[in-house]
């Protein structure tokens, strides 16, 4: 109990708020708003945007030389206006920029138009001499321009698709696993499509799977578990110490689902340390999760040293602080993995965690004219001036996570709204694609359609089509699949498997596993719970029809009435006869899917 004390009491202290990270600037930071650019229209001075991560080490050393630097600050203050984000509190800006990497610097012209982008850290002599060019001569760089998609369509074509699989054979490193690029770390959507391809008999893509899951472990932390967020060197030895959410939700999904495919124990250990390093770091006492832990011990100070220590090495001298803020997507993202992670193992601390984040989202991240808010209040009182479609399409891949898990249609009815709430106020039929935030009228910027999050909304809509039978969830999957699906887009690429898999579910029905019961029926009960195990798919649909409950919500098939429990499993072809052994759901499955 008393180190259980000491243990609160340390991470109480670490706890930052990243509005005062920059509180020893010679720089005034404004925040982003329309109010900045229309200043500095009528001020004729450029902006300097700052973009930066408040766990980032290199952000941390920026602030400390950089944007302390007195020549810097006051040549920023002559000709410039400064506004400074953090990216996690601002999902459009850090996809927006994402490919620049933290810090960012983007600067533009008073009239709003982007004319330089930096990656990485700027030295303060290397960062004077660049304001200074930039007023002698503020033409733009070539800095790319949005992609403009010049025909819609709703799957790829023959040539489209032979290239992003040609794409993914090439990204392989076949050394040292996942991308062969310098940074290592586990590509979601290329781990995902290799497992599934190599479960239908690819054994090299089973391979370069296994290979990367097996090689990623190395970026966990050995003594506290969770997951480093990358390494540098083009090897899995030198990582990044940060432990953001994005890098835990990911590890917990896909070991999860490797797990349930392959029985690896690795994998399962691995999905369930990492649950228990969120548990035991970022849960805050009332309610969801917090976003990330810093890099840094002593921010700016390389901490390779303190993480090499033991355990109670490490809590003698402090603990990194962690970013207190518990934003939509981060905590929505949290519950999807673990409802994977309880479907692969049973464990229902699991799923009655999932369902706890699920209901404290309700509680604490609604708006009252719907959809979700981001998180910079914990006031459900007011709406945020933008939505979020990161927020949004997350909380409805959640929403069906937990209907999947729970059969508690309560849940798929808060997926429809969400879906609603993306359709009415996020989506413009001006844009191709689903824009990264709803569009305002005083918006400084064109708006933006980020690819990631749009092969995260196909699949997730298209899912909540087969559960609804709503034909405009169809639609709206469309939507977002006319971008990704782009020519475009796709020759824009190093890589993407994702839109090979959302191009291979939005045009198929998933696998669709059905227990026919009483919920309160035992044998029914292992049904389900088989339902879930056995099926490692990411595309599926699986339902519990309690008849007391009245017919499912999208009540596509008629099953027979029959004097004990069973489930069915069926896909676009065709259905199983009744099946009434758990163990045989499996079996099942593999004749159904012809694997």
């Amino acid at each position: 109990m008393i180190q259980q004390a000491s243990l609160l009491f340390i991470l109480l202290s670490s706890l930052i708020f990243p509005a005062s990270a920059a509180e020893n600037s010679a720089i005034t930071w404004r925040e982003w708003s329309p109010q900045v650019f229309s200043d500095a229209k009528a001020s004729g001075k450029h902006i300097i945007l700052n973009v930066e991560a408040v766990w980032c080490h290199w952000c941390h050393v920026m602030d400390q030389k950089t944007y302390s630097d007195p020549q810097v600050g006051a040549a920023v203050d002559k000709d410039f206006i400064a506004i400074k984000v953090d990216h996690d509190a601002h999902p459009e800006i850090a996809a927006r920029y994402r490919a620049w990497g933290w810090p960012a610097t983007i600067f533009y012209n008073s009239d709003g138009v982007e004319i330089v982008k930096r990656a990485g850290y700027i030295p303060p002599e290397s960062m004077t001499a660049l304001l200074n060019a930039i007023v002698r001569d503020p033409s733009p760089e070539n800095t790319g321009s949005l992609i403009a998609v010049t025909t819609q369509r709703s799957a790829l074509i023959p040539a489209d698709k032979a290239n992003l699989i040609a794409m993914h054979k090439r990204s392989y490193d076949a050394e040292y696993g996942s991308l062969a690029i310098a940074m290592k770390f586990i590509d979601p959507d290329s781990v995902e499509y290799a497992l599934l391809e190599g479960m239908n008999g690819d054994e090299s893509e089973l391979a370069r799977a296994n290979k990367t899951l097996t090689a990623a472990l190395k970026l966990e932390d050995p003594e506290w578990s969770g997951f480093y967020q990358y390494s540098t060197h083009g090897d899995w030895d030198h990582p990044h110490f940060e432990k953001i959410m994005r890098s835990q939700t990911r590890s917990i999904r896909l070991y999860a689902q490797a797990y349930a495919a392959t029985k690896n124990p690795e994998y399962k250990g691995a999905a369930e340390r990492t649950v228990a390093y969120l548990n035991r770091f970022l849960k805050a006492p009332d309610g969801g999760f917090y976003t990330s832990q810093d890099a840094d011990l002593i921010q700016g100070q390389k901490s390779a040293k303190y993480f090499a220590l033991k355990d109670q090495q490490r809590i003698a001298l402090g603990i990194p602080r962690v970013d207190t803020h518990r934003y939509t997507k981060e905590n929505a993202t949290l519950i999807s993995a673990l409802a994977r992670l309880y479907s692969a193992t049973g464990d229902t601390e699991i799923k009655a965690q999932a369902i706890s984040i699920g209901e404290w989202l309700l509680a604490n991240r609604q708006r009252s004219a719907g959809g979700f808010n981001h998180g910079s209040s914990d006031s459900n009182n007011r709406d945020d001036a933008k939505l979020f479609l990161a927020d949004n399409i997350s909380a409805l891949a959640a929403f069906i996570d937990l209907y999947e898990i729970s059969a508690d249609r309560q849940w798929l009815q808060y997926a429809k709204a969400s879906g609603d709430v993306i359709r009415e106020k996020i989506a413009s039929p001006d844009v191709v694609g689903l824009p990264a935030a709803s569009i305002g009228a005083q918006d400084p910027l064109a708006p933006y359609v980020d690819l990631e999050e749009n092969i995260q909304a196909t699949r997730a809509i298209n899912t909540l089509f087969h559960y609804s039978g709503r034909e405009i969830d169809k639609v709206l999957a469309e939507k977002s699949m006319a971008y990704i699906s782009s020519s475009e887009v796709i020759a824009s690429r190093f890589t993407e498997a994702g839109i090979l898999l959302a191009d291979a579910e939005l045009n198929r029905d998933p696998l669709h596993l059905v227990v026919v019961g009483s919920k309160s029926d035992v044998k029914a009960q292992k049904l389900f719970s088989a339902a879930l195990a056995t099926s490692y798919q990411s595309y599926r649909r699986i339902e519990w029809w309690d008849r007391s409950e009245g017919e499912l919500i999208n009540h596509d098939v008629e099953y027979p009435t029959l004097d004990k429990a069973a489930a069915f499993v069926c896909n676009d072809k065709r259905c199983s006869t009744p099946i009434y052994k758990a163990n045989e759901i499996q079996e099942v499955i593999a004749l159904i899917e012809g694997t």
